[in-house]
């Protein structure tokens, strides 16, 4: 054997299609496009329809922080975020966990409220990704800039011989970039398909030295708020990927091995259509818990500030009781009976006890079963 043979050959730098794509299967992909578009368009029509829709899409939110983050390892749930928030007193074991959750949320935030003063742009890009990592693991990672090196992907400790993928080199990176931030404003067919394309580009080009999937994710509903196919930044897809994590991989890494872009394509449609409906079942399972509980409430607290309570469960969901009491605007004994009233009849639970000067933590349990609620059934 000589030795050649026994070298390892180092794999080529991907170099990612210029957009627009010229290959893609329209007549093929025709009914994913209108199924998507007609489930996003639903889901619109809901929001619309809601009297607060903030009630809604906060939880909504923190439940796509959760999920993107846990893409990428991290173990904190939905109830550790909330819990945390109530009480950040409180030690918690996975805190690390819970603090890159809460950067993607407020990473979240802050690109809302950019868009409407710019469109989505490569500076908005490193804004967001320097909000990911402030102050958690990646953040000496060139936090907030485009790399400068090469990197590669492949199981952890692999070296870039044995990678699965290697990203575009870094020379040619700001290029790659370019054309991808002009595609973003490109007039194509159809904006979901457009959508797909951008993803899947911004992931392959791989721009960072960490957090290229929660940034890519959270390009998604900023591009379907820019385009004016969503009121709000609001359908986050993350829950579908999560629970189909192996496929979205896979689909991806097709693209990159034999540009298998129609098949990725189907998928993100599905991803959308699915999701779009899951959001619809619970946006009106919350509009129809809110008006149940009205009734309800009022007789349970028997005060004029039921509908305050009410409306503080909807946007606090978990809590101490020092916060119901002030947002409640009733006096310490009166709001410890309120809550107690609530307790027996179900509208609240305790999620952990008092100790000794801690207060109790309470939790909304309605709207939480909501918002964690599984209607996906993977792919179909």
């Amino acid at each position: 054997m000589n030795q050649k043979d026994t070298e390892t050959i180092m794999p080529n730098p991907y170099t990612p299609p210029e957009l627009p794509l010229t290959n893609i299967a329209w007549e093929d992909l025709l009914p994913s496009i209108i199924k998507a578009n007609t489930a996003l368009a639903n889901f619109n029509g809901i929001l619309e329809t809601l009297r607060n829709p903030l009630i809604f899409l906060s939880p909504l939110m923190t439940q796509e922080a959760v999920l993107s983050s846990r893409i990428e390892g991290t173990q904190a749930s939905f109830s550790d975020i909330l819990e945390y928030e109530a009480a950040p007193q409180k030690n918690k074991d996975n805190y690390n966990d819970i603090e890159e959750v809460i950067n993607y949320r407020e990473a979240l935030r802050y690109a809302e409220i950019e868009l409407a003063k710019r469109p989505i742009c490569l500076n908005l890009i490193r804004e967001i990704h320097a909000i990911l990592l402030k102050g958690v693991r990646g953040e000496n990672k060139a936090r907030g800039e485009f790399r400068k090196i090469q990197n590669w992907i492949g199981p952890p400790g692999s070296k870039i011989e044995t990678a699965s993928f290697v990203p575009p080199s870094p020379e040619n990176l700001l290029n790659y970039l370019s054309n991808w931030e002009k595609y973003c404003h490109y007039d194509e067919k159809d904006r979901l398909v457009q959508l797909a394309v951008i993803h899947a580009q911004f992931e392959i080009i791989h721009p960072f030295l960490d957090g290229n999937g929660r940034v890519g994710r959270i390009i998604i509903p900023l591009f379907l708020k820019e385009k004016d196919l969503l009121k709000y930044p609001s359908l986050y897809v993350s829950e579908f990927f999560e629970k189909n994590r192996k496929e979205y991989y896979q689909h991806l890494q097709n693209i990159a091995e034999r540009g298998d872009w129609n098949n990725w394509i189907k998928y993100f449609l599905l991803a959308v259509t699915s999701q779009a409906e899951t959001n619809t079942k619970r946006a009106k399972q919350v509009s129809n818990l809110y008006e149940e509980l009205k009734y309800t409430i009022q007789q349970v607290t028997k005060t004029k500030a039921s509908i305050q309570i009410q409306d503080f469960l909807f946007s606090k969901i978990v809590f101490q009781t020092p916060d119901f009491t002030i947002a409640s605007g009733l006096s310490k004994p009166h709001a410890a009976r309120v809550l107690k009233n609530l307790m027996q009849h179900d509208i609240v639970k305790i999620i952990s006890p008092a100790k000794g000067r801690r207060p109790a933590i309470y939790g909304f349990a309605g709207l939480m079963e909501i918002i964690e609620s599984e209607y996906l059934e993977g792919p179909r």
